[in-house]
């Protein structure tokens, strides 16, 4: 009996644990964001909208790339790279699994026209990057934390994140662009101009003028030649829409693998004994100001409310994005991450790993979809769908992160 008793209350401790350890995290970014929130409103007014504005892009430009640059290269290798393989292929099911739940939703809801694959989108696309480099900066930060080592729970949790983030930044402007397209249009509305047209005779030009022999080819036929290709290749570039893919965190996490997986130049810039260490350094001192700058930047978002694309999606339809992707995307996702671990595809025993897996399906809407919906005309609807699916997921996030943590620990 004595015994049974001891079970139980050890037990309950454990449970105890896992909670404090799933909700702590939450609590700290509810906390930051609050204050960002408070700085924001009218009673304090001293982050107006245009100094949040200043704020993302300062986060967007230098702090985000230098937080990836700093971690991410410090913790690469190629042998790591053959073993992580598994998380762009996770953002691309996380993707595909969210997308196809989503026109399941869409189907039974029937948002109001034109938002159909909006629904789709918003329920699909979930944020792989800045949110899940937030909670875990808040749960390693307590040392006590079940992950281990601070520093080294850290750094594996942060570049886990960012090497999958340039697949996420792909599917932002390949597939979501497409998809958020207005009715009737597959690009933009000057795409037409931007294709190449084969020129044409003037109309004033006369039969007599026209040469009865063709005359040799002049010397520069070369140089129009690779005019042409340069066009050619200027067009599908975008076309492609690679500018927008090489956003700064994307171009630093390919300079992070790039010098992570060679050893000499990894040794003179990203080791604690290179002889450029001091950028590194510089870089890592930067990245740290970015999770508390991100959240007081999200916090300040929120005063603005849902605005008024609320009224043009109506309750129903917010209402099915927000259980669709809060509630039916995350076990989906806790399914392929078993799966996949039953296959062999993960690595042996690395708990942090299949957590950030994990986290990747269970995010709220990714913000830079706004961004995207933004550009797309839709705007307002976006930031009505991200206000109330970032309220709403910090309960959520909370309930699954403790089922995370007691089903890895």
């Amino acid at each position: 009996m004595e015994r049974f008793l001891m079970e139980i209350q050890s037990g309950g401790e454990s449970v105890f644990q896992t909670m404090m350890f799933a909700v702590l995290p939450i609590a700290k970014v509810f906390t930051m964001c609050f204050m960002g929130f408070l700085m924001a409103s009218k009673y304090v007014n001293i982050l107006p909208a245009s100094g949040r504005k200043l704020l993302n892009g300062l986060v967007f430009s230098l702090l985000l790339p230098s937080l990836i640059f700093s971690q991410l290269g410090r913790a690469v290798t190629l042998q790591k790279m053959i073993d992580w393989w598994f998380i762009p292929v996770n953002v691309v099911l996380a993707t595909i699994s969210g997308s196809l739940i989503g026109l399941v939703v869409a189907f039974i809801v029937r948002p109001p026209y034109p938002y159909f694959k909006f629904t789709i989108i918003k329920i699909g696309i979930g944020n792989i990057g800045n949110i899940p480099l937030v909670l875990i900066a808040a749960l390693c930060r307590d040392k006590s934390n079940p992950f281990g080592d601070t520093k080294k729970c850290n750094q594996d949790g942060n570049a886990y994140i960012s090497f999958g983030q340039w697949v996420g930044a792909i599917i932002l402007y390949t597939y979501v662009f497409h998809m958020l397209a207005p009715p009737g249009d597959s690009f933009d509305g000057d795409e037409e101009n931007k294709l190449p047209v084969k020129a044409t005779a003037p109309q004033s030009s006369m039969p007599e003028q026209v040469p009865l022999l063709s005359e040799p080819e002049p010397k520069d036929t070369v140089t129009s030649k690779r005019g042409k290709i340069t066009s050619t290749l200027y067009f599908i570039f975008e076309k492609l829409k690679i500018k927008q893919i090489l956003q700064p965190p994307i171009i630093a996490s390919i300079l992070a693998m790039a010098i992570g997986v060679v050893p000499f130049l990894k040794h003179l810039i990203l080791t604690d004994d290179a002889p450029f260490f001091f950028f590194t350094d510089s870089l890592i001192i930067l990245g740290d100001a970015m999770i508390p700058c991100i959240l007081l930047a999200l916090g300040g978002n929120l005063v603005d409310g849902p605005g008024p694309g609320s009224s043009k999606l109506g309750f129903r339809t917010i209402a099915a994005i927000i259980f669709a992707r809060l509630i039916l995307v995350p076990p989906v996702g806790l399914g392929i991450v078993t799966l996949a671990d039953k296959l062999g595809f993960l690595p042996e025993g690395d708990k942090m790993f299949r957590f950030v897996l994990l986290l990747q399906h269970t995010m709220p809407t990714s913000v830079l979809s706004g961004a995207v919906a933004n550009l797309r005309g839709c705007g307002s609807e976006s930031a009505a769908i991200l206000f109330w699916v970032h309220i709403f997921s910090v309960l959520s996030m909370a309930g699954w992160i403790v089922l995370y943590i007691a089903i890895l620990f």
